[in-house]
């Protein structure tokens, strides 16, 4: 949801930037590749070491300068298929990043209290797994036929509720509440996939319904990749 609100303003704030990398001669592929090496890189390191403030605001300027490479693709005429399968693998491995550099910096936490520190760790690798699980619905939904657009904690909300209360642990944030904002994430984050889940199913029914014929189609690819 808040992808779609702020798209065109972050969209028309990044065209300048895309237009230059386009008579420079860069592809929208080295920009993907570009951005997600460098979000992974600067968040494993600065995070884990207590860097909070810089850390959040250099994961969070990657993550609107993810737009580029989508801008760059429509200028270059190469949108398609491969560059959206790109962005969206190399998404996974940066918010792979980001919540495992969490996990470490709570980890490193000596000082805090075990049990606090330990739920923080939990909490981050939750967000780590629950939110791949999030994209996978929606994409193997997707490849089965249907659409899927709902979702209250797609990736750029839960990058929003992880990096601002992160940012402000630099500047007294009382850290259980940063906790208990990666709490409430990874619960969102759980009920976002029932919703695609749901979602999915009454699709799938209206899809077998279209096709009688076709009575197994919900049966399709099951036991696959798991």
């Amino acid at each position: 949801m808040l992808a779609r609100i702020f798209r065109p303003a972050v969209t028309a704030a990044f065209t300048p930037l895309a237009k230059l990398l386009y008579r420079l001669g860069v592809t929208p592929d080295m920009v993907t590749i570009f951005g997600a090496i460098a979000s992974s890189a600067l968040a494993l390191w600065l995070i884990p070491t207590g860097n909070l403030a810089i850390g959040a605001l250099v994961i969070a300027l990657f993550a609107l300068f993810d737009t580029v490479d989508g801008i760059l693709a429509r200028l270059t005429g190469s949108a398609g298929p491969w560059g959206a399968l790109l962005d969206s693998t190399l998404d996974r491995i940066s918010d792979g990043a980001i919540f495992l550099s969490i996990a470490l910096y709570f980890i490193n936490q000596t000082a805090m209290f075990a049990p606090f520190r330990m739920w923080g760790v939990i909490a981050s690798l939750a967000v780590l797994i629950l939110g791949s699980v999030v994209s996978y619905t929606k994409a193997r939904a997707g490849s089965l036929g249907v659409d899927i657009q709902s979702g209250i904690f797609e990736r750029a909300t839960r990058l929003v509720f992880a990096l601002v209360p992160l940012f402000l642990l630099q500047f007294g944030l009382p850290i259980i509440v940063f906790i208990i904002a990666l709490t409430v994430l990874a619960v969102g984050t759980i009920t976002t996939i029932l919703q695609r889940l749901f979602e999915a199913r009454r699709g799938f029914r209206r899809l077998v319904a279209l096709s009688p014929k076709d009575q197994n189609l919900n049966l399709i690819g099951r036991d696959v990749e798991k």
